[in-house]
């Protein structure tokens, strides 16, 4: 049993060429750039800046953007030199195959179905919860949940999640212009929303900008709710000062998970070298400078204090604090516009990482087949559509919000300290983007990432480490005696293959 076993990057390059299991390259850097910024400015963009401003760092939160974005910044770097050397589709899982071996690449793609599929499910979610809050601004009444059977049903997100799944099914450039249109849509939004926000600043409400440090709200409550660093040192969670920026940091973190996504693309994108590094950096930045706005205008507009006074603050609340509550009927367009693509991308995503994992024997290998006309992985797109619907219209998935974190933090651990076993391992590779700066940014990002992580909810570990030791048990049960590099030789015909004659 050879758990470290490692595919090389020539064989996973050959296995993209595979015969019924091929994708299209048809993405472009402009694809790419507002597919980034389609993943990472959803609803988040109108609510994650103001709760954390409210709960954690006051009007440094703009701070805790910043700090968030060069930590995304750097593992992307990371990702962006992978995928310029591994142009194939898996993302992370790939890169750590090639690198650190099987078992930890089981890991990081089992991980990285846990940030899509959960980042699927909340966001479907919620874009239901959205859409209700449409309906109320437009005064119709439309319950955003029906009763089957005398189950609860969630009815938005099973709908949402059916249309783009179908689209994505059709083909990955109509599932592209459709991203584009939506995107340059709710941006536009987005910037009117900030113009608009400005004119209510009031200066004096930067100040302080960074307010002194006090006891958490959630220190008197349940070990749960405290970041696993505070559980573990015995250190009382604070919010506000030093501390609240990091993990204000933490927190708005989720906004800027959708880049390892694009990378899960690689193996549809023209001319990779060139595209995935100008398209990822492009979207980074533009995401970047949206977030900070947004939250100078929040925290300009009125007090940290009184948004912390509010059960769930967010930009709407700002502007009715303000008197401005027309506000808040543009503001449930444009989330409800914004969750829209952030949906598709990840359900592409998601589907991208089991058809990597698939192609490689690690899951059935019937689910890394694709269409003969369109070339997508159809029967897995759909089955991913469906366990998305169900959880979003039949749990409450949201309250594994964080989930969405961990998975995402963990791969991006792993992809910064590969980088150093590649360039170890094969220093004959010469990757068109190569990370600067020697081993210094990937291990910077990797202490970084792993610090965000240690800032979240103990109860987050939790949930976390059972998840792991489910993905031990599949390995173990499956996926290592199933796999294609298991002796019996890359290149061994499937029973599938054999039965259809391909």
């Amino acid at each position: 049993m050879n758990l470290f076993r490692t595919k090389s990057i020539e064989q996973s390059i050959a296995d993209s060429g595979e015969k019924g299991r091929t994708l299209k390259r048809s993405l472009t850097t402009w694809d790419l750039m507002i597919m980034g910024v389609a993943v990472a400015v959803g609803a988040g963009i109108f609510s994650v800046g103001a709760q954390a401003a409210a709960f954690n760092a006051g009007p440094a939160v703009t701070v805790s953007f910043v700090l968030a974005a060069i930590t995304c910044a750097l593992a992307i770097m990371c990702y962006a030199e992978f995928a310029t050397a591994i142009p194939v589709a898996g993302s992370a899982y790939v890169f750590t195959y090639a690198t650190m071996g099987e078992l930890l690449a089981w890991i990081i793609g089992w991980n990285l179905i846990l940030e899509l599929l959960m980042a699927g499910a909340v966001i479907a979610k919620f874009w239901g919860v959205y859409l209700s809050d449409l309906f109320a601004v437009l005064n119709l009444d439309v319950p955003s949940q029906v009763s089957v059977l005398g189950v609860t049903l969630y009815w938005g997100p099973l709908v949402i999640v059916a249309i783009f799944t179908a689209i994505l099914v059709l083909g990955t450039k109509l599932s592209a212009r459709v991203n584009n249109i939506f995107t340059i849509i709710k941006i536009a939004i987005v910037l009117f929303v900030i113009v608009v926000g400005f004119f209510y600043v009031n200066g004096e409400n930067y100040a302080p900008f960074v307010p002194a440090a006090q006891p958490a709200a959630e220190a008197a409550g349940s070990w749960t709710t405290q970041p696993f660093l505070s559980f573990l040192s015995g250190a009382t969670p604070a919010m506000y000062g030093f501390t609240g920026i990091i993990s204000g940091a933490a927190l708005v973190f989720f906004a800027f998970i959708g880049f390892d996504v694009v990378a899960t693309s690689a193996e549809e994108v023209k001319d990779p070298q060139k595209t995935l590094p100008r398209g990822i950096f492009g979207g980074l930045a533009l995401v970047t400078v949206l977030y900070i706005l947004v939250t100078l205008a929040v925290t300009g507009m009125v007090s940290y204090r009184d948004l912390a006074a509010t059960e769930s603050p967010s930009l709407a609340t700002a502007f009715q604090l303000v008197g401005a509550d027309w506000a808040a009927g543009i503001i449930s367009v444009g989330s409800l516009i914004g969750l829209t693509t952030v949906i598709m991308v990840l359900l592409m995503g998601l589907a991208r990482v089991i058809f990597a994992m698939s192609r490689d024997g690690l899951m059935p290998r019937g689910l890394s087949r694709t269409s003969a006309k369109r070339s997508t992985p159809a029967r897995t797109q759909i089955l991913c559509g469906v366990v998305v619907a169900l959880l979003a219209g039949f749990t409450e998935v949201e309250l594994l919000a964080e989930m969405i974190n961990i998975g995402t933090l963990s791969a991006f651990v792993t992809v910064s300290l590969g980088i150093l076993v590649l360039r170890k391992k094969r220093p004959d590779l010469k990757p068109s983007f190569r990370v600067p700066f020697g081993k210094v940014i990937p291990i910077l990002s990797a202490l970084l990432c792993t610090y965000l992580m240690l800032n979240l909810a103990t109860v987050t570990w939790v949930f976390f480490a059972i998840w792991l030791v489910i993905g031990f048990a599949i390995y173990f049960a499956y996926g290592q005696r199933h796999s294609r590099l298991a002796g019996t030789g890359a290149g061994e015909p499937d029973r599938e293959e054999v039965r259809t004659g391909s």
